[in-house]
């Protein structure tokens, strides 16, 4: 006899399956996509399921209040969810699910590390675990530093489109003002970041100094941040492919567990 599994799921490729769930969430998604109303024809259509498969999904999340119907007789989405993530913070959990992972990435590369994400047009340093050893770099936490000075600006950058990198450059910064040179070969960098997946800088802020860092998240995410290792250099090392490969274990990690991808 064979046995007939579940389907797939999208996100995570498991066989496990709710199915009332995953339509739910799939009209929800839908919609929230979607600036104008949808008749339960077109959601039905859009979804690849049949009218009357969709009504129950429908009449639920309108009962709850995810969900409303227009005077039309069309759906759209209610501000209930909003009202439920304004008292939980995507940075909190950020930081929750980050700082084990960055103590373990600080004590198996011997050097500090610290977590940035961009804010009001500036990097801002959110966490850092200091290196086990006493002479050591450290970034205030809280410190607010230019995106494009930054090995953690171009990494952030570089995960924009190029339209949106665009016009938070235009908006933020007076990248447009600065010397043509400069702009081509700081743009040239970004991209490189964006092929590669990590950004290496020699010596960039002070000679001796070393940061090697990766995303966290992926282009599509709406919380995007940079883990950072910073270190210094010297005769004796560090080994800077030890650390990258470490860090971009580290940042895949992160990204997986909060499920930014």
């Amino acid at each position: 006899m064979t046995e007939t599994l579940p389907p797939k799921t999208k996100k995570t490729g498991q066989t496990y399956s709710v199915p009332a769930l995953d339509k739910a969430l799939d009209v929800i998604e839908l919609l929230s996509e979607h600036a104008e109303s949808m008749s339960q024809a077109e959601i039905a259509r859009a979804l690849d399921r049949s009218t009357s498969e969709i009504f129950r999904t429908l009449s639920a999340l309108e009962h709850r209040g995810y969900i409303r119907r227009t005077l039309a007789g069309q759906y759209r989405m209610t501000l209930k969810l909003y009202e439920l993530s304004r008292g939980w913070s995507p940075y909190d959990e950020l930081l929750r699910v980050a700082q084990p992972v960055m103590r373990r990435l600080s004590d198996e590369v011997g050097e500090t590390c610290h977590l940035t994400t961009l804010r009001d047009g500036q990097i801002v340093v959110i966490a850092q675990h200091e290196a086990p050893k006493a002479l050591r770099l450290s970034v205030e936490v809280g410190s607010r530093h230019s995106p494009l000075a930054t090995t953690s600006g171009r990494i952030i950058l570089a995960a924009m489109q190029e339209e949106e990198r665009d016009r938070f450059l235009t908006d933020y910064t007076d990248f447009h003002a600065l010397p043509e040179e400069f702009q081509n070969n700081f743009l040239t960098r970004v991209r490189s970041v964006a092929e590669r997946g990590y950004e290496i800088a020699d010596g960039e802020r002070f000679v001796g100094g070393l940061d090697v860092g990766v995303l966290i998240g992926t282009d599509h995410s709406q919380i995007k941040a940079a883990l950072i290792v910073a270190t210094l250099q010297s005769a004796h090392g560090p080994d800077r492919n030890q650390i990258r490969e470490a860090v971009i274990r580290s940042g895949a990690e992160i990204t997986e567990l909060i499920a930014l991808d």
